[in-house]
Parts: structure tokens; sequence; C-alpha cells
């Protein structure tokens, strides 16, 4: 008899079980079609994860969203998140705050805890230290001659490092990130550092690292169920890099302390240690140490990872399109020469190199969905109406491919960025640092540094692919980065005396 009712309770139990999934799935279903029906058109979600799957996709695949319209909808987990398909009602939206928000994400929230600058919450705390760090940067240079003769000086340092393995096949992938790394570093801690130089080298792989967890599946499998941080797995690895390159700045930060002259501030560390003093009396003050920290790395990783990735990029097209490198070296040369190093100046003698950069960042589009916006109000968006708290994404594969504003739209072309007249002209479309009040920070520098070092390498070094066959994959996307994978090059010596 036992056993009898032992056997009904477990048919029971199983049998709600199911009833109780399949009531669940239905009422996903239905949840899903009710949202649908007020947002705008896009791919069906599946339950419960919704629409992830497709950014590991490649480019085609966030391009065609555009088919939808000008606005579409895909999901992020059960959370409906508007896509801006074209560049006008890109800027419709983006120069009003009520799109200037930062949607609240477990990954990014386990890291930061809402502080510092690129992924805070819009909100008083944001604004100060936005404000504090333009400020400061600009003090320290940006923008002006003396970032400028910083980024020339380490591209005599990259040129010369590039060129101690000429006519071998080498992964450049190192010493153009510390070059690039070099500069914000001057800025931030004061110093710059040697290419050998061991700590900053593991610094920079555990860099590289943090970026390609956070945009893969344990990235996103956390943001979808942040509770499993609690537990073993890939995930783990994620807080460990972040951990380290805390480590690094707070390092910074201690050494800073104990050498500050408040009559002579070094760098941007300094001006905020003696910005925390004077700032301690009031009571709205945003200004401590987590902050400093946070926003200190903020810097740092932004300053160095998407300009590196660029020019990393620009190798690979400049060496697919030798014609392209040739017609940028012989423009260079005769404005330059060899021995004089560009500037800024010179950006209108170079039209044809200067198109080349920014073709290459059309091409290379690091993010390729932009930086997560979020809705801090109710807003209507033609003919929409977007709750507080709906995430806004821009789709810049789509932008930068649209045939209507690009003569050369699905080609490395120096074309899209020339004039009749073969001279520089900067479509509307081109948004690649984003606008309105969440517009890239370090826009001015990462200008600088691109046209600079790319101008000085296509000056004194010829790139080719070595003999040995090997295979780029042009779509490579780790989540929502668009990173090129590694790859080796040949640099040869350009003769100075042709």
């Amino acid at each position: 008899m036992w056993t009898s009712l032992l056997k009904l309770d477990l048919t029971s139990v199983c049998l709600a079980l199911f009833l109780g999934l399949i009531f669940t799935l239905l009422f996903e279903i239905f949840r899903i079609n009710s949202c649908r029906s007020r947002t705008p058109p896009g791919p069906r979600p599946l339950p419960f994860v919704g629409t992830i799957p497709r950014f590991k996709m490649p480019f085609e695949t966030i391009k065609s969203l555009c088919q939808y319209g000008e606005i579409s909808a895909v999901y992020f987990g059960r959370k409906p998140m508007i896509v801006l398909n074209t560049i006008q009602v890109t800027k419709e939206a983006f120069v009003q705050e009520a799109f200037s928000g930062r949607p609240f994400m477990p990954l990014v929230d386990w890291l930061s805890k809402g502080l510092g600058i690129i992924m805070a919450p819009f909100g008083h705390s944001w604004r100060q230290q936005r404000r504090f760090a333009l400020h400061t940067l600009r003090n320290f240079g940006l923008g002006k001659k003396s970032v400028e003769d910083r980024v020339l000086e380490e591209s005599r340092y990259l040129i010369a490092e590039m060129l101690k393995a000429e006519g071998k096949s080498v992964d450049p992938q190192h010493d153009i990130q510390n070059a690039v790394s070099n500069i914000i570093c001057s800025i931030m801690f004061g110093e710059r550092f040697d290419y050998d130089n061991k700590r900053f080298s593991y610094l920079l792989k555990i860099l590289n690292n943090h970026f390609m967890l956070t945009g893969s599946v344990a990235g996103q499998i956390l943001n979808l169920a942040p509770f499993i941080r609690h537990f073993p797995g890939p995930h783990q690895k994620i807080m460990q890099n972040f951990s380290k390159l805390l480590g690094f700045i707070r390092d910074e930060i201690k050494e800073h302390k104990e050498t500050l002259d408040p009559d002579s501030p070094r760098d941007f560390i300094d001006a905020y240690l003696l910005e925390m003093e004077k700032q301690k009396s009031n009571e709205d003050s945003t200004f401590n140490e987590e902050n400093m920290t946070m926003s200190t790395l903020d810097l740092f990783l932004a300053g160095t990872d998407t300009t590196a990735n660029t020019i990393r990029w620009g190798l690979i097209f400049l060496i697919q399109n030798p014609d392209v490198q040739e017609q940028c070296h012989k423009e260079i040369v005769r404005v330059l020469g060899y021995d004089r190093l560009p500037s800024m100046d010179d950006r209108d003698k170079l039209p044809y190199t200067y198109a080349t950069v920014h073709e290459i960042q059309r091409c290379a589009n690091i993010v390729p969905l932009g930086v997560t916006h979020e809705t801090t109000q109710p807003v209507k968006l033609r003919g929409y109406d977007i709750p507080k708290g709906t995430m806004v994404m821009t789709n810049l594969a789509a932008i930068f491919s649209d045939k209507k504003h690009w003569k050369h739209p699905d080609a490395f072309n120096p074309g899209n960025f020339l004039d009749e007249n073969g001279n520089f002209c900067k479509p509307e479309s081109f948004i690649a640092f984003s606008l309105g009040p969440r517009v890239c920070l370090g826009e001015t520098l990462a200008r600088t540094e691109l046209f600079l070092y790319i101008t000085s390498l296509l000056q004194r070094i010829q790139f080719s692919w070595p003999p040995e066959p090997q295979s780029i994959d042009m779509d490579t996307i780790m989540g929502v980065f668009h990173f090129p994978q590694s790859f080796n090059i040949v640099c040869c010596s350009r003769d100075t005396k042709e």
C-alpha cells in the first residue's frame, strides 16, 4: 500500500512540475507577445534568454536589424532593448539628457559598484567625476601641444621597438598596446613604462583577458543570472583580473600619497588627492578614494584598449590594401620627408592619410552597438512611448555601412572621407565617439593618437604578411566588442634615401 502511495505521490509531483513548466513557458510567451505589441519591431526573442545569441554572430546580423526600420527592439534576457539604426534617429535621441543614463548590469555592478565615470549612473556623482576628469585632463595637456609632443616622443620608441624584429614575423599587439597606454599613463600616473617592463607587460595581458572575458558567454550569463557569482566558474576569473587591475591603481595611489607635493601636482592622481582634501567639508562631494580608484581605472582602460585595437585593425586593413599603404606613404614623405615627424597641424596637408585613419575607424568599428544607454525618464521617440529604465543602443554597424551616406559602404576605401577635389570631408554619419552628454571623454586624445601613430608608422615602416599562411576572421566579435584575433606581421624599414 505504501509503495502504491509513494508511486502515486511521485507521479503527482512529476505531473505538477511538468504542468508548472508548461504554465511558466506559456505565461512567458504571452508576456513576450504583450511586450512586443508596445515596442518597435524586431526579431522574435526566445523565452527567458531573448535575442542574446544573435550578438555572437558576425556584423551582418547586427546590420540586418535596420530591416525593421529606424528603430528596432531586441531582448537582453527578458528585458527589451531599443536599437537606433540610423544617424538621424540617433542624433535626435542622444542629444537629450533623457537618454544619458547607464543601465544596471549585474556584471558591471559587481565590478564597479556604480562608481567611476564610464558606466556610472547618470546623476550627481557622474557629473562631478566627469567634470573634474575633463578639467584635469585638459590641465595636463589634453588637446594641447604637450600631449601631441608625448605621442610623438612615444612614436619614436614604438618605431624603434617594432624594427627590432625587422624582416621577421612578429605579433605587434604588445608594442602597440604599450605605446598607446604610455600616453594615458603619463597623464594619470606621471610616468611611462618601457616595453620590456615585465610588471606592466603582465598588467596589459590581464587587461586583454579582462575585456575578452567580460564580453564572453560567461560574462553575458552572469548578467542574466547574477546569483552564479557566488559559485565557481569561468566568471570568477573576471573578478580576479579586475582585482589585479584595481591593485595596480591602488599601488599607484599609495605611492602618490607618500610623495605628494600640494604646490606641484604631477598628474591626475595628485590632482584628485588635492581635490579630495579641498572637498572635505562639502557634504555633496563624491570625491573619495573609492571613486578615485574607479575613475582612474576607467580612464586607464578606456585610454588603452580601444585605440590600441583600432591601430591593430588598421595594420590588417593596410596590409590587405597595399595600394592604400603606398599612397599614404608617398603623401607623407612628399609633405614631411623622412626626418620630420607629423603634427596635428599637418592634417590638412595629408588629406589621403587623414581619410585613411578615419576609414580604419569606420571599418574597425570597435563597439558595433555602441556603449549602452538608458532612459532616465519616460520619453517619446518617433511615435513610440519609451518607459524610464529602457536600454538603448546605437547600431553603428548599420550606420557605418548605410548606402545613403557612404560612397563605398562595404569596402575599405579612404574615398569615403574625401570630396571630389581630394580634400578631407567627414560625413555626418561618422559618430565613432558617440554624441550628446555621454560623448567619449577621451575623444581628443584618441584622435591625436590615431593620426600621429598611424602616420609615423607609415612614414618609416612598410608592413606585410609573413610567408606562413594565417587566417584573419574579419568578423570576430567578442560579446559587444569587435577586436581582431592575434596575428603576425613583417616590418621593414623604409629606405630613407629614396
